[in-house]
């Protein structure tokens, strides 16, 4: 099939992009990578009367540190965060597990963040990383612009709490600096049934370890719900205590049983528990692991905040 009709600009300022979405703001969609969206308006699924293209505003192709987060335009393509020097320290390293396990290279080499985000997949690699670490998602419209806690974004598969008048225009990731007595450690590990296929299941873990004991974990889950949910009761579980295999697993079954996955013909209810609880285990150990090794990965100390790269 082809696309239905539509109309199509593509302003170079970001104010222009703004007017013209919100002259037909329920009818008109926005594109930046476009990897979903073109697709379902190949099949007419999706059929907007007008598609905004923002790939000529600029200023939304940037990556750059912004006091205490990462700031991450809506242009900035899934590729860019292949290598760990995108972001200073954890928060580099995290990124650059995530993204190689995003579709294939041509979909990473034109796909970004925001519109993942922006999209809301409720099985999004980008989705569970922006819950799990608290990322702020700026919207730009005719009012202006407003900041968004990626917990409040999502409202169930495909809906967030972006207005049709507004741009998601970028993302604030917050850094994951280690301290002094402190270290962090991150850990990425998703389960799909063929290669680059959407994940059934995904599970970003943070922990935060100091003298040996965590003092702050997060676990940002992917297909255990409607939406991209944390494991709260799960990170309650490892303040405080050691890094040790009873304790993950402990908490992975306290994951497992906390979720309420949606049912799919390849996957049931039941087996996305399984699977989650396996790849909460696994993830935590990564995490573990990469806290040890997080002098040797940031190449700068454990505040890495030396050798990244901005753009």
């Amino acid at each position: 099939m082809k696309p239905a009709p539509f109309d199509y600009t593509a302003p170079a300022e970001l104010s222009d992009a703004v007017t013209a979405l919100a002259e037909r703001p329920e009818t008109a969609r926005v594109l930046a990578g476009g990897q979903s969206l073109v697709l379902e308006m190949h099949y007419r699924r999706e059929r907007p009367a007008l598609l905004v293209d923002i790939n000529n505003v600029r200023e939304l192709d940037t990556i750059t540190v912004d006091g205490d987060a990462l700031r991450v335009g809506a242009l900035a393509r899934h590729r860019a965060f292949e290598t760990p020097t995108v972001a200073p320290g954890a928060l580099g390293r995290l990124l650059s597990r995530v993204s190689p396990l995003i579709a294939h290279p041509p979909v990473r080499a034109r796909g970004t963040m925001a519109d993942s985000l922006a999209w809301a997949n409720p099985v999004s690699e980008w989705c569970a990383t922006a819950v799990a670490l608290d990322a702020g998602i700026e919207l730009t419209g005719p009012a202006g612009s407003r900041l968004v806690g990626a917990g409040e974004f999502f409202l169930g598969p495909f809906r967030t709490a972006r207005q049709p008048d507004e741009i998601l225009t970028s993302v604030r990731l917050p850094l994951l600096p280690g301290t002094e007595s402190g270290t962090v450690g991150v850990g990425f590990c998703e389960q799909h049934r063929t290669h680059a296929s959407f994940a059934q299941v995904a599970v970003v873990a943070v922990l935060t370890l100091r003298d040996g004991v965590i003092v702050e974990a997060r676990l940002g889950l992917a297909g255990a719900a409607d939406r991209p949910v944390r494991a709260h009761e799960a990170e309650r579980h490892l303040v405080g205590r050691e890094p040790e295999p009873d304790v993950f697993a402990q908490a992975a079954a306290l994951a497992a049983a906390g979720a309420d996955p949606l049912s799919e013909p390849h996957a049931g209810v039941e087996y996305r528990r399984h699977v989650i609880g396996v790849l909460v285990r696994r993830a935590l150990v990564q995490a573990r692991e990469d806290s040890e090794s997080a002098d040797f990965f940031s190449g700068a100390g454990r505040d890495g905040h030396d050798g990244w790269e901005a753009r």
